[in-house]
């Protein structure tokens, strides 16, 4: 048997290594060439599957390890009688703490304020159940669910009037509810000065020419992108303009994309008839320094203080603007570069690989709400 794999996705060799051949190339540049041979493919979104990519090859079985699959073309699969699965969920975790992150960045304590969720799916819906035990406010938009699904399900109109506005829909074009262009110049009129809002669900959700033009009239609304419109040769005005932008990378976890592989893995043993053979807790590697200390003071200085020396944001948005710089000067490809930083980016690790000492009543109740130990 012969995969084709994505270099970046981990635990390739460990997963798959026993089943078969596996050959890792860059999921932006693979072609049919490449799959000639091939008896199954294993890729990220970068990666567009289609007949182009796929015809006269053997490849029965794709397999995305990612939550979306706005890059497969399912019906064309279907049509061909070729398996296909995604990971649903798998990083959901890791774009939660993205929000969380860059909420404590920019010195935003979600208790007390009112989120609105725009998509709650796994991503919307993992930070939903998060931000509702502990008891914040939460008002959420997603057309293809009841409020005996979510009670707190309102308007888009409702959600624009909160604190926080978090985007976590997939990229839809058609359809009754498309989500292409959700939130365009009418709807950014609609937001509450001073509020923030974050997309880490696709780019193109957002109008990024109209959400430039709000930005530069002086609109007072704090955002962040970690996703944008289009990839990967972004709009570098639009970064100039934001509080913080990142690469897409929200759901880049190391142990969400080991998760994502491990599904895929299973997906793949179910696909050919075998049990599987491999539990992921045995190859998830640990983490070298997994002891933290809270600062003194109140708990949300100390909970800001901490959630950058586990993940820090700021160094995704630096890397993203000096890249923007460098380009500027002629210095790189920018686009290249944005690739670069999402092939190269740091191993970083979820909060609950992490324990907290000395810590105890509402800073204890807070950490282990974040999920740590």
């Amino acid at each position: 048997m012969r995969i084709v794999a994505d270099e970046n996705i981990p635990l390739v060799n460990e997963c798959f290594g026993e089943m078969g051949e596996v050959v890792r190339l860059p999921g932006r540049d693979m072609t049919n060439a490449d799959l000639q041979g091939a008896d199954a493919l294993l890729v990220r979104s970068v990666t567009q599957v289609n007949e182009t990519l796929l015809h006269n090859t053997p490849v029965r079985f794709v397999g995305t390890c990612t939550i979306g699959v706005d890059h497969l073309d399912i019906d064309y699969l279907e049509r061909q009688g070729i398996t296909w699965s995604s990971a649903p969920g798998c990083n959901a975790n890791s774009v939660v703490e993205y929000v969380y992150a860059a909420l404590a960045h920019l010195d935003v304590d979600w208790l007390g304020k009112r989120v609105g969720i725009i998509g709650c799916g796994n991503v919307g819906g993992r930070l939903y159940q998060r931000l509702k035990a502990q008891g914040v406010e939460c008002r959420v938009y997603d057309p293809f669910l009841s409020t005996e699904q979510i009670p707190d399900l309102t308007s888009l109109e409702t959600v624009f009037e909160s604190d926080v506005v978090c985007m976590h829909t997939p990229l839809t074009r058609s359809g009754s509810h498309p989500s292409f262009h959700l939130i365009g110049t009418e709807e950014l009129k609609q937001l509450r000065p001073g509020a923030v809002l974050l997309n880490a669900g696709r780019g193109a959700v957002i109008d990024n020419q109209a959400l430039l033009a709000h930005l530069e009239a002086g609109a007072d609304l704090r955002v962040v992108l970690d996703v944008w419109e289009p990839e990967p040769d972004i709009s570098r005005p639009l970064l100039a303009r934001v509080e913080l932008g990142s690469p897409h990378i929200a759901g880049y976890s190391y142990d969400g994309k080991m998760q994502g592989t491990f599904m895929i893995y299973e997906a793949l043993c179910r696909h050919l008839g075998r049990a599987p053979d491999k539990v992921l807790d045995a190859l998830r590697p640990a983490v070298a320094d997994p002891e933290r200390t809270l600062a003194g003071g109140d708990v949300w200085s100390a909970l800001k203080t901490l959630i950058p020396q586990v993940y820090d944001i700021a160094e995704d948005d630096q890397r993203l603007r000096a890249l923007a710089d460098r380009a500027e000067r002629g210095e790189a490809d920018f686009a290249k570069g944005f690739d670069q930083l999402r092939k190269q980016y740091p191993k970083r690790r979820e909060f609950n690989n992490y324990r907290v000492s000395e810590a105890s009543g509402e800073a204890r109740a807070r950490l282990n709400e974040l999920g740590f130990k």
